[in-house]
């Protein structure tokens, strides 16, 4: 194609934009009156754009299924860099029919200007700039100036980190570690080479890091959580978890919930969205579980990535709870309604991801206003720290409801600490003064394991013997004597601790072949309670111990928190501030769910459907009542109900 049939094309592009008669003929989706709904393009889609006829025909597709409030418009991806002209006729489209703009950079290996060699470009493996080559940086900078030019927005896709080791990487980083030596090189990077040059170009640029899902590993890769954050004037965050099994991150579905979280407790009010994708999904409503759980932390805007991959066809997948006369109308995401949907906005095609999309963010929608500020159990994670990697999302697959903070959340009534925080040099320190203050602080097995000789012993004589147990039976008791039968598993590995009796007691336990095994031992200092949670040596086990167990572990790590649930394994349980809550089951079958709640409340009325759910008394086989009364800690008065969750559903309720 010559330079000036190309360019007849642009400016033919730019007129049918402007044209009425060029708006979608089917019907819009209705707003999503809670949050707004980005969609994320890549260049390589920016350059398809070219073709005015691919352009409108499948922005119509798109827009009929899903109601999009803006577009972010890449102008960089492995070695593809758009021109001007053509971001300018893509971006006059797009506003053209109200959607907002704004730019999106993704600094990803490709193309010799950037000094890229064939072997690294075509590893497989994500590969990033080498930012000690001065013919990598140089590009850089033009890559941040051209994209200034033409929005007053950007985000970075989350390929902002450094992971080349060429020799010059090798001499500039000297002795420092891989993780120092990138933490300090990325944060050049991002004043030298990308904040500055832009707003040079745009003194009116807004710079957004999208921050992704392995949080646990950034400082390796050079992702500052603690400087980045102030040095952008905003973050995102990548809440895409994908397939929990197949995929190599093996990361908890309850994460798309709990990282957005800790990144609006890293940069309060600063949080700008959630980013989602459609890879890696063995059924389809995996998908519209990561968006519930997204929207369900209350963020401001959802980001679908990407806009291709919108158009491709829905597939159901192969979960089982797809089959069944009546599961494709009782799930929250279910197949009669993603037809209902489609059939809505007039569409004759198939349905698309962009169909799951609109459909599963109208669900969360009808609910999510009602919702109030998220809490749940206060935990720390300091910045540029390892340790029980991922583990909160797994406490938060068995219904414990987490508040991830950067900083040792000194107010809350009870901190839970895994390993990680080992990475604070003042952490003894402040569990003595915690405690201290009257508050409760639960520490894992492997906290507990990295903090002996540090200190930990002047609170408690606990410590992990080194040895680990096969545990297949379970036990709950508050105090001495015999204990109630809490169920029994297949084989469990399960770390040894050692503990000085009557000094403090092992309130939930295993048993070996008859030997104890802690999996919660309380031990009381000053005004306060320390708890050590023995995690499993796998910790995909703590799905496999009984539900009775897990309850048990609830009620004292939930003592007063304001709703408790009694269910199985991998039902989450999502509070708020305005007694409202949200009970999640990622099950294949419906999961039968006890709730219990403080205060005087004696109805909970559904959030979506309006039927009001009244209290009850526990029934004899409750799990709440397997150990008995005088064998249970002191509680505060609670209110119980019983509600169904249908498979891979959920559920929101306020109290009344």
């Amino acid at each position: 194609m010559t330079f000036r049939t190309r360019l007849l094309l642009l400016f033919l592009l730019a007129f049918i934009c402007l044209l009425p008669g060029m708006a979608p003929a089917q019907a819009l989706p209705p707003v999503h009156e809670n949050f707004r709904v980005a969609v994320y393009i890549p260049v390589g889609v920016v350059e398809r754009m070219k073709d005015p006829i691919w352009l409108q025909h499948s922005w119509e597709q798109i827009a009929s299924q899903v109601r999009v409030d803006k577009v972010y418009i890449e102008s960089y991806r492995s070695g593809v860099l758009a021109d001007d002209a053509l971001l300018e006729t893509v971006k006059a489209f797009f506003t053209a029919r109200g959607v907002q703009v704004a730019g999106g950079i993704a600094f990803a290996a490709g193309g010799d200007a950037a000094g890229f060699t064939p072997n690294e470009v075509e590893s497989g493996q994500f590969v990033s700039f080498s930012y000690t080559d001065p013919k990598a940086r140089d590009y850089v900078r033009q890559i941040s100036e051209l994209t200034a030019r033409h929005f007053d927005e950007i985000i970075l896709d989350d390929f902002f980190f450094n992971n080349t080791k060429r020799d010059s990487d090798i001499a500039a980083k000297g002795s420092a570690s891989w993780s120092d030596f990138r933490l300090k090189l990325m944060d050049d990077v991002a004043r030298t080479l990308v904040v500055g040059p832009a707003r040079t170009v745009n003194p009116k640029v807004k710079i957004v890091i999208k921050f992704p899902n392995w949080y646990e590993h950034f400082q390796a890769n050079g992702y500052d959580l603690e400087q980045e954050p102030k040095i952008f004037d905003g973050i995102y965050t990548g809440t895409e978890t994908r397939d929990p099994v197949i995929t190599d991150q093996h990361l908890q579905q309850y994460e798309s919930y709990q990282i957005m979280r800790y990144f609006d407790n890293v940069k309060p009010g600063g949080n700008g969205g959630g980013w989602v994708d459609t890879y890696d999904n063995r059924y389809l409503d995996r998908y519209a579980e990561q968006l519930w759980d997204t929207m369900l932390a209350k963020t401001p805007e959802i980001m679908l990535f990407q806009y291709s991959n919108l158009l491709n066809s829905a597939e159901p997948g192969d979960r089982k709870a797809w089959s069944g006369p009546d599961s494709s109308s009782a799930t929250s995401f279910n197949l009669a309604g993603l037809e209902k949907w489609r059939a809505a906005s007039g569409s004759t095609a198939p349905a698309s991801y962009a169909t799951a999309a609109g459909y599963a963010l109208s669900t969360v929608n009808a609910v999510v206003g009602k919702l109030g500020t998220p809490i749940g159990i206060a935990s720390y994670k300091p910045y540029q720290s390892t340790g029980e990697d991922f583990l909160h999302n797994y406490l938060g697959m068995i219904g414990i409801p987490i508040d991830l903070h950067p900083e040792f959340p000194v107010e809350a009534k009870t901190v839970l600490l895994t390993e990680s925080a080992k990475f604070d040099p003042a952490i003894v320190r402040e569990i003595k003064t915690h405690l201290e203050k009257g508050g409760n602080v639960v520490i894992t097995s492997g906290l507990l394991r990295a903090l002996e000789g540090k200190g930990i012993a002047q609170i408690a004589e606990i410590h992990a013997t080194g040895s680990v147990l096969k545990v297949t039976d379970y036990w709950g008791a508050f105090g001495a004597g015999g204990g109630a039968n809490l169920g029994s598993t297949a084989e469990i590995l399960v770390p040894e601790m050692s503990f000085m009796t009557n000094d403090a007691w092992p309130v939930v336990r295993g048993t070996a072949n008859g030997r104890g095994a802690p999996l919660l031992i309380m031990d009381r200092y000053s005004k306060g309670i320390l708890f050590v949670l023995t995690i499993p040596e796998n910790p995909n086990d703590l799905y496999a111990l009984p539900q009775p167990a897990l309850t048990a572990i609830k009620q004292y790590l939930l003592r007063d928190f304001p709703v408790e649930i009694d269910a199985p394994s991998k039902v989450s349980l999502f509070a708020y501030d305005n007694h409202s809550f949200v009970v999640e089951s990622f099950l294949d079958a419906p999961a039968q769910v006890t709730v219990s709640t403080l205060g005087n409340f004696s109805k909970l009325r559904n959030l979506a459907s309006g039927v009001v759910v009244d209290s009850s008394k526990p029934s004899p086989e409750a799990n709440t009542d397997k150990i008995p009364a005088r064998k249970r800690p002191a509680q505060p008065p609670r209110t119980v109900f019983h509600v169904e969750v249908a498979a891979h559903s959920f559920a929101a309720f306020t109290e009344e």
